[in-house]
Parts: C-alpha cells; structure tokens; sequence
C-alpha cells in the first residue's frame, strides 16, 4: 500500500513523500513553548492561541494514526541577483504565480481520494499551511529532510525549495526513518540574514524577519528595520537562496508557480484598490491586501536611491491608511523631497 501511495503521489506531482506517527514530533511543544514564551511570534496571535493543537498532533485529531507529508518543488529565480535591481520590488520565490494553497491542495485531494479508494472505511484530513499543523518537524520526522539552521525545511534531494501538505489518516501506514541534520559548520544561512533574525543556529526571531515584517506585520514597520528591508516588498529568500543544498534541488514540475520575480516599483506605486486586486488575483499577495503592499513599496522606494520615484510616493501622504502615509514620509524624506508636504503626514 505505502509503495503504491508514493507512486500515486509522484504521479500526482509531489517530488517527495514520507509518514511518521501523529506522536513523532514529542520536542515540538516544548520547542514552540519556548519560541512564544520569548514574544517571538510577534503579532501572530494564532499561533498561541493554537498551541495546544500545532504542538500535539494527536490532539489535533486522535483518530489519526499516520500523518503522510509530501514535498512539492517550485524553482524561482535567484532573489540574490535581483538585489541590485533598487527600482524594483522582489517577491519571495513561492508567491511569484498561482497561490499555492490552491494547488497543493488539490493534489492532495487527489492523492487522499485514492488512499481512500484502495483501503476502504478509513479517513483522511488533509492540511496546507493554514491548519495548526507543525509541518517542517512532521516532515522532519518523515525522512524528507531536516531543519536547518535556518529553521527552514532542507533536503539532500530537493533543497530548500518545495512546499509542504499534509494527509493525516486513520490508515496504519509503516513509519519512515527520520532524517539527520547535514548542516555541518556552514553558517552562510545565518550570516546572509539583512536583519539578524537568528538569535542562535535553529532558531528565529520572526520580529526581526523580513518575511515576517512584509507579510504579517500590521502597522508601520520599525524604522531600524526599514533599511535592510531593501527592495523586498514582499518576503525574504535570502537564507534559502544562499543554501549550498541548493545545487542538489530538484526541478519544478509545475510552470503555474512561476510570475514576475521583481515588478516596477513605479508602476506598483500608482495601483489603487482595484488595480492591486486584479493584478495580483490568485496569488500569495492578493492576501496581502492594497494597503501593506504599498506600505512595503514605499519603503523600497525609500531605500531605492532613485529620486524620481519620490513622484509615485507623494500621493500616498493623502492615504487613509497611517502605516502608508508613515511609509510616504519616510520615503521622500530618504529621496530627499519631503519638502512642506511633512505636514499632511498627519
């Protein structure tokens, strides 16, 4: 059966499949403990508010008796060369085309109809990113990989760059066995990070993510920040990017992850609500919504050394956002065009 639902699920498009017990991840409630008792999760309530389920499996759903995790790859463009590209606005590698909560989960869907259909009577749930599910030390415990130092799932197959699903079932599935670490000494993930979101090998800061302040960070973002912000509007693929793991990373089976790695900022600028909409319908930023993203643009327009881009940030000092009207000032103040207009910031 287990060889059958691996053949299934590459056939289906995964790249990597693994099972562990509900009850195979013991350290991660501890482990989670210790991140929320340090504030670490920042504004991400959910994740406390959750712990109990995101730190036991089992308790999640006690009739489970295997948790099945599949990898899927998606192959961006190096975030690192676009660096240099101070007019344009970088998006993490996983948002760049179609959302892949919809994709993934289809293919789950898929893969768990036929598990159903070849054992009869049993049941399955299957969770992407949005349940309270500890994905990485699942996967972990599964054999697909381990955690770096980075915190981030890697792979002697596939890298750092694949998605994570998981099918818990009732079905008794043999176990696979756990993956070792293999990050040696390297330290380029922990050395490369713009803001020192590391406070120690395996362990992060989420306050100090870039990742974490473009996308799930409400507010203005604090101005020691900004500056290492670059010209990220929307995550960071820096301590993925410099994984020397990458060069054994598997190729992408599925062209709809792939869009604009790094749009102009200009243009992003003179978007109104229904431009953002439309323009970024279907992907990881449509979640975002108009207003962070030009918060997030504004700063790259700040840190982008180019004057003339203080045009298509005066406007937003009349936005009805305060985080977007904070991002202007700060913007044309970098530009050196703040002028008179520091009065309609308020």
């Amino acid at each position: 059966m287990k060889a059958a639902l691996r053949d299934f699920a590459f056939e289906a498009g995964f790249s990597g499949m693994g099972v562990c017990r509900p009850d195979a991840i013991p350290a991660a409630k501890d482990r989670l403990g210790a991140f929320l008792g340090e504030g670490r999760q920042g504004q991400m309530s959910w994740l406390e508010e959750r712990a109990a389920w995101r730190g036991d499996p089992g308790a999640l759903w006690p009739e489970a008796k295997s948790v099945i995790m599949l990898a899927e790859v998606y192959e961006p463009e190096d975030s690192l060369a676009l660096l240099s590209e101070r007019e344009r606005g970088i998006v993490a590698g996983y948002a760049r085309g179609k959302d892949y909560h919809d994709i993934v989960k289809k293919r789950l869907k898929r893969v768990g109809r036929w598990l159903l259909e070849q054992a009869a009577g049993e049941e399955i749930k299957v969770f992407v990113d949005t349940a309270p599910v500890m994905e990485k030390p699942l996967a972990e415990a599964a054999g697909l990989g381990w955690q770096g130092k980075h915190t981030n799932l890697l792979s002697r197959d596939l890298g750092n760059w694949f998605f994570l699903g998981a099918i818990f079932t009732t079905l008794e599935l043999e176990p696979d066995a756990p993956e070792g670490e293999h990050c040696g000494s390297c330290t380029a993930c922990l050395d490369i990070c713009p803001t020192n979101a590391f406070p120690a090998p395996f362990q992060l800061d989420a306050r100090r993510c870039i990742s974490y302040l473009t996308i799930e960070h409400h507010g203005p973002v604090p101005e020691e920040f900004r500056p290492a912000l670059g010209n990220r509007i929307f995550g960071c693929d820096d301590c993925l990017a410099i994984c020397p793991w990458n060069k054994f990373a598997a190729r992408a089976r599925e062209a709809r992850y792939a869009g604009e790695a790094a749009p102009e900022l200009g243009a992003l600028a003179a978007l109104d609500e229904a431009g953002f909409r439309e323009r970024f319908k279907g992907t990881p930023i449509r979640r975002l919504g108009h207003a962070r993203l030009m918060r997030n643009v504004l700063y790259a327009i700040g840190n982008s050394g180019a004057p003339h881009l203080a045009a298509a940030a005066r406007p937003h000092l009349e936005s009805a956002d305060p985080a977007v009207r904070d991002a202007a000032a700060w913007a044309l103040s970098r530009l050196g065009d703040m002028g008179e207009s520091a009065d309609r910031v308020t």
